[in-house]
């Protein structure tokens, strides 16, 4: 692009931002009125319309703008970045009697260093989030992929429980990014009409780094060294690494109040300066804390943390510990029962991302478009499915005679995996719609919550398994599933849109 057509671009962008009652980088469909002559005809010439949700700029840098290959591209990245956070998180899951053998402690303690992970995953977006707002994603994601390489290596060199711990720690800390800001790149990439879709496909891959890591690790961890595990995830980041540097464009894309500078290329793939110049202070690192005095994002948080708990991170968790207690699995066996999570939380996307879509569009044809809480509806599904899928896993492990493997326990996982997913995509894609315009803090603040409470879990599972029984224990997850999730989403409902 010519320096003049730039220039032109540039111009035609602040005039029309400078009419449009916009709030940070969205703009409502319904400026579309006060936009200019030119920058009608280029959405036309590129969409085929103006009635779009949002209203992308005028200039191809606008993330809006791209090509689909583009965009999807980018997605792919920015979710397997995601991906990496809890993969890393799970991946030494199936080694832990190996690495309890290696520094002379319990398997319980070597549980611990997977709950590290699942906090700091939860506290780090606290600190990016804000750093990715002014310098921009990319940035981040790249600084985000050298350090978690060398933390890796670390991990692979460490000798010590106390030096393991410590290297684990600093790779969640910066891989964290991409697990908490990702729906904040969703956002600034797709339309309204097609977010739940693509942000399925990054809540998927959140989900799956769970169960796929201890399911490719089993392997390696029997058949190699444990420590092998490490040096592959050191190679993983090298790979991202490469392709992030030349796929991975930015997305952060201010439509008002700046001046956008040099080409295309130059602004997506070049620029490492303040994008944001607003001044950094500390409020605004705590500022997506603020997010729980806003019912329907605190709420949806709470609901899928429950959810996320039992039916992800306990099951995966605790899984290889019941498995090996009572049927004396290896490595690689242990990795084999991931399976079914993998599958259920594959199919329940297909509910929670593209069918909820087709359901609010189904509604929209029949009048004005429809509240976000009416995407509610599809999250009773995901409740029932993981009451269900839970315990028919608790219940057929303690049932199973000792040494005597069945695969009931596994289907169970696979209910509760499904039903997990179609809770994450629909009460993530719900709350960013609630708030889209702060789409990185929602994200930011519902990983917190997540987090949080899947780290606290490890730590109260063994007792209640002692003290309650396992098959027992499911009747507990239900009520609190019930109590936390299910009651508050009909609440959640019914006062939603005046909350809002």
């Amino acid at each position: 692009m010519s320096t003049s057509s730039s220039k032109e671009e540039k111009e035609h962008v602040e005039d029309d931002l400078e009419q449009a009652p916009t709030h940070a980088t969205y703009i409502e469909k319904d400026s579309a009125s006060s936009i200019s002559p030119e920058h009608r005809e280029y959405l036309i010439q590129r969409h085929g319309t103006i009635d779009l949700d949002p209203l992308p700029g005028f200039g191809n840098a606008d993330p809006y703008n791209w090509p689909s290959w583009k965009k999807i591209t980018n997605l792919v990245l920015v979710a397997w970045h995601a991906c990496m956070s809890t993969f890393i998180a799970a991946a030494i899951i199936p080694a832990y009697g190996e690495i309890a053998e290696d520094f002379g402690t319990s398997v319980q303690n070597v549980s611990y260093l997977t709950s590290l992970q699942i906090a700091t995953l939860g506290v780090a977006p606290l600190f990016w989030r804000p750093l990715a707002d002014r310098f921009g994603r990319r940035p981040i994601f790249l600084l985000s992929l050298v350090v978690s390489l060398v933390g890796n290596v670390g991990c692979a060199e460490s000798h010590s429980y106390s030096a393991m711990a410590g290297c684990r720690a600093l790779v969640a800390f910066f891989i964290s990014p991409a697990a908490a800001i990702g729906s904040g790149v969703v956002v600034e990439s797709f339309f309204k009409k097609e977010r739940a879709r693509y942000m399925g496909i990054w809540t998927l891959m959140v989900t799956l780094g769970v169960p796929l890591s201890p399911f490719i690790f089993g392997f390696v961890s029997y058949r190699l060294d444990y420590r092998w595990i490490y040096w592959i995830l050191a190679m993983i980041n090298g790979v991202q690494l490469i392709l992030y540097l030349f796929l991975g464009p930015e997305t952060r894309y201010l439509r008002r109040g700046v001046s956008h500078e040099g080409s295309n290329f130059k602004q997506q793939y070049l620029t490492f300066r303040r994008i944001d110049t607003k001044p950094l202070n500390f409020l605004d690192f705590v500022r997506p804390i603020a997010m729980v005095m806003r019912p329907p994002v605190a709420i949806a948080a709470a609901a899928y943390a429950m959810i996320f708990l039992f039916g992800n991170v306990m099951i995966s968790v605790e899984l290889p510990q019941l498995f090996l207690e009572k049927f004396h699995f290896n490595p690689q066996q242990l990795g084999l029962q991931f399976i079914g999570s993998i599958v259920g939380s594959v199919i329940g996307e297909q509910i929670g991302g593209s069918m909820s879509d087709l359901w609010m569009k189904r509604r929209a044809r029949r009048g004005p478009d429809p509240q976000p809480e009416y995407r509610l509806w599809v999250s009773y599904g995901g409740y029932l499915l993981t009451i269900c899928g839970v315990v028919v896993f608790l219940v057929r492990t303690e049932q199973a005679p000792e040494l005597h493997w069945n695969v009931t326990p596994i289907i169970g996982a696979a209910i509760a995996a499904a039903g997990n997913q179609i809770v994450t995509t629909v009460l993530i894609t719900y709350a960013v719609d609630c708030y889209r315009d702060e789409a990185a803090s929602v994200g930011v603040f519902i990983t917190l919550v997540r987090q949080l409470w899947g780290f606290i879990g490890p730590f109260w599972f063994p007792s209640m398994f002692a003290n309650v029984g396992v098959a027992n224990s499911s009747g507990v997850a239900t009520v609190m599933i019930i109590v936390v999730s299910i009651v508050p989403t009909i609440l959640l409902q019914w006062k939603g849109t005046s909350w809002r």
